[in-house]
């Protein structure tokens, strides 16, 4: 190998240590890849359940779906599990696989070139210089916040936050509150502060289609009796997973999402008496269009005496007002910005350099696309976790990330028995892959339910969404194809795996 100042020189880096880091890490160790180092910008693993602490945060996947294959034995104590309880589950994961070997937290990568004489990549970070063979960026679509922007925020008097970047020190407790989005966190937040505040403006830009949410407790004898029964959790899995599928199948047939919408619209009536404030609830697209929410109790929180709907984008801020674009004024001591995140913009794209120094960045050109998903063409043993049109609006990303490290382990074990120094995926096989798959979205309701959603870029094209069945992409991603890369053969040996079956990195035994 290509000797690096301090012995940093390892064969795989993995950028993040949240679901997908961690995982990419366990999976890859499993395999038998011991030369594996995990790089977090933070000072503690968690990913965006570490990031989003505001009130009401939660899963909106059913948690037995929302968790690794592999620690099926968690014991959630509600059916949609909360950020607390989520990153905990992170940290105790990492504890059972003992990824404290391999994790180094606060440090920020700022540059990652590919280096084509040694055949490896260079990153520069905050903690010096290391060098990998493989590169997996493992940071998540759910990471760079997006800021509300608009004229005179700046030059407003009190707190302002966005639910990604939440305060604990600010008391809520008799303000006058404006929160700005009705995306999914401010579906959650909104009920978590109406007790507290005295008074709570919320501006809707845009209705969203809510379902409700069964969010059940589960208590210890529940976990009790799954255990006892052989294959229990195992069908509950299946069931789960099967539910979600049945909304996916829907919203590739848009015509059958008119039957969700039903029942979201009677989920409206019934917890909406008001009809003007129905009326201003109600989207005028197809479910589905954007992301499916699921809340019990945003509604009745709307329709509580000292919260007001404002069903208009926010124009202006001023000292202590935030202004609609209706003219509506609503003084304010808090400002709450819901405004999700940069979901189509990879973090550190402009950072990583592939073969002619190009960024990735500049080869996306603003429309994101992988082989899958996971590898880019001219950009040799890079692998995205959670990659373009993955996703879809009701998968569960663990489910979809467990099928890509499928894949990322056959791969690399495809280098070690071909002797190959790295795999590129062809160019005319991504284009044909991408081609098929913008195709296959045109009839979907993610491109034809006549909405603006973070699923499409400014000239149109869907780079969030997988346009067919979850179990079509996992039984792709689970069969590694070398056909569909180019070979570069060793100019050095490339160290061989340890063995799977060493026992210093496997977990103990878990219940099934």
């Amino acid at each position: 190998m290509i000797p690096v100042q301090g012995g940093r020189d390892v064969r795989v880096v993995v950028v993040g240590a949240g679901f997908s880091g961690l995982g990419a890490a366990i999976r890859l160790r499993e395999a038998g890849f011991r030369d594996v180092l995990v790089l977090e910008k933070a000072q503690q693993l968690g990913g965006t359940w570490r990031e989003n602490t505001y009130p009401g945060c939660a899963c909106d996947v059913p948690s037995t779906l929302y968790s690794y294959s592999f620690t099926p034995d968690a014991a959630w104590s509600r059916v949609f599990a909360g950020q607390e309880e989520i990153r905990t589950y992170l940290a105790t994961t990492a504890e059972r696989y003992r990824l404290a070997e391999v994790l180094r937290c606060g440090v920020v990568l700022h540059e990652a070139r590919w280096d084509p004489v040694a055949g490896r990549w260079r990153l520069e970070t905050s903690d010096g210089s290391y060098s990998a063979a493989v590169l997996v960026m493992a940071t998540g679509p759910w990471h760079v916040p997006r800021p509300l922007d608009v004229p005179g925020l700046d030059g407003f008097a009190g707190p302002v936050l966005h639910t990604a970047r939440w305060d604990d020190s600010i008391d809520l407790a008799g303000k006058r509150v404006s929160l700005v989005g009705s995306g999914a966190s401010a579906v959650q937040i909104l009920p978590a502060i109406t007790g507290r505040a005295a008074a709570v403006h919320l501006f809707q830009r845009t209705a969203q289609w809510v379902l409700p949410k069964p969010d059940l407790v589960l208590s210890p004898a529940f976990h009790q009796v799954v255990n006892r029964l052989p294959g229990a959790r195992r069908g509950l899995r299946a069931s789960q997973y099967a539910l979600q599928e049945s909304f996916g199948y829907a919203f590739r047939h848009p015509k059958l999402a008119r039957l969700l919408e039903a029942g979201a619209r009677a989920h409206l009536q019934f917890s909406v008496p008001d009809p003007q404030l129905r009326r201003a609830l109600t989207p005028d697209y197809r479910l589905g269009c954007k992301r499916l929410l699921t809340s019990s109790t945003y509604y009745p929180a709307l329709s509580r005496p000292h919260v007001s709907l404002h069903p208009t984008a926010v124009s202006a801020v001023r000292s202590n007002e935030v202004v609609g674009a209706d003219g509506t004024v609503a003084e304010t001591d808090v400002l709450i910005t819901a405004t999700g995140f940069r979901v189509g913009e990879l973090p550190l794209a402009r950072t990583l350099y592939g073969t002619g120094g190009r960024s990735l960045h500049d080869a996306w050109g603003g429309e994101p696309q992988a082989y899958l998903g996971t590898t880019v063409s001219g950009f040799p043993n890079l692998f995205l976790l959670l990659g373009p049109n993955l996703l879809g609006g009701s998968t569960s990303a663990i489910t979809v990330l467990e099928a890509q490290l499928t894949y990322l382990t056959s791969a690399l074990t495809h280098l070690d028995q071909t002797g190959s120094q790295a795999l590129e995926v062809r160019p005319g096989v991504q284009d044909a892959h991408n081609s098929a798959v913008q195709a296959a979205l045109e009839t979907t309701v993610y491109n034809t339910g006549g909405c603006t959603s973070y699923y499409l870029t400014a000239s149109g094209r869907n780079t969030f969404s997988w346009p067919w069945s979850t179990p079509r992409l996992t039984r792709r991603l689970n069969r590694f194809d070398p056909a569909a890369y180019v070979w570069q053969p060793p100019r050095a040996p490339l160290p061989a795996p340890r063995t799977a079956q060493d026992d210093s990195v496997q977990a103990p035994p878990h219940r099934q």
